[in-house]
């Protein structure tokens, strides 16, 4: 599959063959690296904050394992 480098927008290869899809080099990668490193690109929001759950996102993560978890339990029997 071609793809444009998001980097030059040159058409690259996004196979396993390109060690640095999707960058058509090594070069264009590390310029986006370098890109994060000098903050020109940011991901809105606060810090951590896609971390914090609330104590109701929380309760029901912890009630869908359980569950997921006693099913799994109640199949090995």
């Amino acid at each position: 599959m071609q793809v444009k480098c998001p980097t030059c927008g040159k058409a690259t290869e996004y196979t396993p063959k390109n060690p640095w899809r999707p960058f058509c080099s090594e070069r264009c990668k590390l310029i986006d690296l370098g890109a994060w490193a000098s903050e020109d690109y940011v991901i809105e929001g606060t810090p951590g904050s896609a971390d914090r759950m609330t104590p109701e996102e929380l309760d029901s993560v912890a009630r869908y394992t359980a569950e997921r978890e006693s099913r799994t339990t109640h199949r090995r029997r």
